[in-house]
Order: structure tokens, then C-alpha cells, then sequence
């Protein structure tokens, strides 16, 4: 059996969901899905009922057995022992070590496995690619006014672009390691798409329009999608991943509106810096062909 821990947001935690299936699928054993992490954190959600998942929830019992008894104390403290040092514990916990180069213990893994970590890479499904692709389909219905930019996107020379704001800049901490996409680095995007693509039409996703119509013109026509006031993130997904083009910002959300898109010939532009931080080795978030700038 797999189980996986859920955090974060919908891009947080299909990259979690892509890595854990993959195991799964290579010991032909059920995968399972811990969402305790949301009780905590009210401000997020589970969000992958959204998607033609394999949905299975772990149950308490088990999470138990992996994660020991829930209170501080002797039970505790000698539960996280014997799991240290492997003493009747049946269970491997694997543990991301942060935003780091690829971890190889994720492919080859025994087969009753934790998985506790972001695994930003496609080098941890890669070789699954067509079933999460598959299983990452919305499975449900487009409203009315997506159905409309749908048709824009598919009879234009259709341009993703993403503009993380949120917590990237009210939040102090999160803003000192990754407010890196400048209006320059979208302007010279851009730029660099029109180079290459003739007559670019510039699909606008934000969590701050008010921020865009302030800080970014174009010479290209525009439609801003994220205005819709019912907006959701499945839908926006569905619109990213049908555009031909794509503009990301340093966000696992962006980054699978660029990678569900199957095309061969798409362009995915990104920015050089993943993080502030220069010593976060960032080398292995991007696929090959996608370009820094």
C-alpha cells in the first residue's frame, strides 16, 4: 500500500498525488490519500475530487499505524523511536528533503511506503505520464462563460499566462522567497512569444486583476479569465491546458496548466529562478524544453 499526505493547493497536490501513483502503479498496490493536513489548515482544501482521480481515503486506523498516536507524550515519543530505528514499524516514510535536486529513493521504494513531501518534478511520474494525464481531466462540466473562452482559445494563437500573487506578497516570508516574476519578466515573455508565434492572444490568469491592469500592457489582444466572479481553479486548469502557449509563474498551479497541455510544439516559458533563495537547487522542476527566462 501507498499513502500519501495532501497538502497545500491544487498544484501542490497533484504533484503529490503524480509521484505516489506512480509508485502505486509500479507495484501493482492501492494507493491511498491522507487529507488530515487540512484540518489544520482551514485556509486550504482538499481539491483533487475536482479530477478523474483514483480517490481512496486512508482511514484512521491506518494513518495510526503510520503516523503513531496522535498526543505528545511517552506513547509518542517511543512510537517515533521505533520508527527510527525500524523496530517493528511495517511502514518506509519517505520525507522530502525540501526543494531539492530529485530523489531517487521515490522510484524504487518498498512496497508499504508514506510519502511526505511536494515532489516538484515530472521526473517522478514521467515515465506514467499518459495515466496522469488521463486522471488528471476535470470531470466536470464547463459553465457557460468558460465554454465561450474555450472557443477563443481554440481558434487563436492561444497564450497561457499565469500571475501568482496571494500570499507570494502579503505574506512577508512566502514574498522574501518567491516574489520573483517582475512585470519585466512577463513583459519579456512576451516578447519572446511573439518572436516566435505570430499572432499571439494572451490568456490572463490571476488571483489580482486589479494588479494587472496597473502593471502590465500589451501589444497583443488580451482576455483577462480570472475576472469571472465564479471563478473556480478546476476551470482555470481546464483553460490553461488548452491553450497552445504557455507564460508560468513560479506555481505548481501553472506549471500543470503547461504540462496537461499534450501538444509537442507548445513553447512554456518560465522563470529563471524558481526561488530567491540562489542556494535552492532548482534544477529539476522544469521538463526538458521548457525555457527559463
Amino acid at each position: 500500500m501507498v499513502i500519501v499526505r495532501l497538502m497545500g493547493g491544487l498544484g501542490n497536490q497533484m504533484f503529490q498525488y503524480a509521484a505516489a501513483r506512480r509508485i502505486a502503479l509500479a507495484h501493482q498496490v492501492p494507493l491511498k490519500l491522507d487529507i488530515s493536513w487540512f484540518a489544520q489548515w482551514p485556509d486550504r482544501a482538499y481539491a483533487l475530487h475536482g479530477l478523474d482521480i483514483q480517490e481512496t481515503f486512508a482511514t484512521p486506523d491506518e494513518l495510526l499505524e503510520v503516523a503513531g498516536p496522535p498526543a505528545k507524550g511517552i506513547r509518542q515519543l517511543a512510537f517515533r523511536l521505533r520508527r527510527q530505528l525500524g523496530i517493528a514499524y511495517g511502514w518506509t516514510w519517505i520525507h522530502e528533503r525540501g526543494l531539492s535536486p530529485f530523489d531517487r529513493r521515490v522510484l524504487d521504494p518498498p512496497t508499504r511506503v508514506y510519502l511526505d513531501g511536494y515532489w516538484q518534478s515530472e521526473k517522478y511520474f514521467g515515465d506514467v505520464a499518459d495515466t496522469i494525464r488521463h486522471e488528471f481531466t476535470i470531470d466536470s462540466q464547463p459553465n457557460v462563460r468558460s465554454r465561450g473562452i474555450a472557443d477563443q482559445i481554440a481558434t487563436t494563437e492561444s497564450v497561457s499566462v499565469h500571475v501568482r500573487r496571494g500570499d507570494y506578497v502579503a505574506d512577508p516570508r512566502a514574498s522574501r522567497a518567491r516574489n520573483v516574476c517582475t512585470p519585466d519578466y512577463y513583459h519579456r515573455s512576451v516578447a519572446l512569444i511573439a518572436e516566435r508565434v505570430g499572432s499571439p492572444h494572451l490568456f490572463l490568469f490571476s488571483d489580482d486583476p486589479q494588479w494587472i491592469a496597473a502593471n502590465l500592457r500589451f501589444e497583443h489582444p488580451v482576455t483577462l479569465v480570472s475576472e469571472n466572479a465564479r471563478h473556480k481553479e478546476h476551470e482555470d486548469l481546464r483553460l490553461m491546458s488548452a491553450c497552445r502557449h504557455h507564460i508560468i509563474a513560479n506555481s505548481s498551479f501553472s506549471w500543470w496548466g503547461a504540462w496537461l497541455d499534450p501538444r509537442p510544439d507548445k513553447l512554456v516559458l518560465a522563470p529563471r529562478r524558481w526561488m530567491n533563495d540562489p542556494r535552492v537547487d532548482d534544477r529539476d522542476v522544469l521538463p526538458p524544453g521548457w525555457i527559463r527566462v
